[in-house]
């Protein structure tokens, strides 16, 4: 092994492209991140850079994606990546529909960590991040901002 190698671990993911395409598959995640303690997340590798990244797809075939033509990003139920997010039990959470460039509607929840009085579903959409939670009933969503085309806060 090469001393210059960096071990990486897999999590599973399904990319919605612009084309329409899904791809289901793998990212490579480091042990550590160098934004926040633990190990490395989906959402760092979107957000930490623009251009491309690795991901590996489920017939064990690995392309570099263009992160401006990736839609979303379906994590499965068990990774709950948001949660780990210091502040993510008291932050506050807006249900809200979100319409995407392809004409999708997903319809689920966000979290919006700011102070107090800047905790509107408006300061959600500043947000500097490129790629955005959404949490569904049956799975998360990482929505590539630049194809959100509209944001309406859900009440009950």
């Amino acid at each position: 092994m090469s001393e210059y190698r960096v071990e990486k671990r897999r999590e599973a993911a399904e990319l919605t492209l612009t084309t329409g395409a899904t791809v289901a598959g793998y990212f490579f995640l480091s042990g550590s991140s160098h934004h926040h303690t633990g190990p490395e997340r989906v959402g760092d590798v979107l957000n930490v850079d623009t251009g491309f990244f690795p991901f590996e797809s489920e017939i064990g075939e690995t392309a570099l994606y263009n992160r401006a033509h990736v839609l979303t990003v379906s994590l499965p139920t068990p990774v709950i990546e948001a949660q780990l997010d210091a502040g993510y039990d008291v932050a506050t959470r807006h249900t809200v529909k979100v319409l995407l460039t392809n004409g999708e509607t997903l319809t689920g929840n966000v979290v919006v960590y700011r102070p107090p009085g800047h905790e509107r579903l408006s300061d959600y959409a500043h947000s500097d991040e490129r790629f955005r939670y959404v949490e569904l009933p049956d799975r998360t969503i990482l929505v590539n901002s630049a194809h959100i085309v509209a944001l309406t806060e859900v009440t009950a």
